[in-house]
């Protein structure tokens, strides 16, 4: 089972399959690429008596393994991706590492005081106007005076 899991990985970059099954797959998977990434002859026929078609070792060695030459290990990544409905087996996404994923900073709220707050919230809020709103209205005015002054 694992050799035909591991052929269509490597083959389709990417398998949906439980969690248990994803688990146990990514050493094979791994130490699979590791063989890619030697590229000798040896590590070929090693790589060619686990992997079941011919194509997806072909593949193995000439696109996948060059893409991690200067990774150290780490060349999957298992996404949980909930249950299936049938059974309610969790299910996970394997796939290859491509990129690094960058986490998102997480954002702190601002320390608030009891006294700041409570301020905020008796203080009535004024209604915000923009410059040019301001502008116009003392253009009006002007105009207004200009034409009293003149009467």
């Amino acid at each position: 089972m694992f050799r035909n899991m591991v052929t269509s990985f490597l083959n389709h970059e990417k398998i949906t399959t439980t969690d248990a099954k994803a688990k146990e797959l990514r050493p094979i998977a791994e130490k699979m690429i590791t063989f890619g990434k030697k590229g000798d002859l040896h590590s070929m026929r090693l790589a060619a008596s686990y992997i079941r078609d011919k194509k997806v070792v072909t593949k193995l060695f000439t696109a996948i393994a060059p893409r991690y030459k200067e990774r150290n290990g780490g060349y999957t990544r298992i996404i949980k991706i909930g249950i299936r409905p049938g059974d309610n087996a969790p299910l996970s996404l394997i796939e290859l590492v491509e990129e690094e994923i960058v986490a998102k900073p997480v954002k702190k709220p601002a320390k608030k005081s009891a006294a700041t707050a409570a301020a905020k919230a008796r203080a009535p809020k004024a209604p915000q106007v923009e410059k040019a709103e301001v502008a116009e209205v003392a253009e009006e005015q002007k105009e207004l005076s200009d034409t009293t002054e003149s009467a």
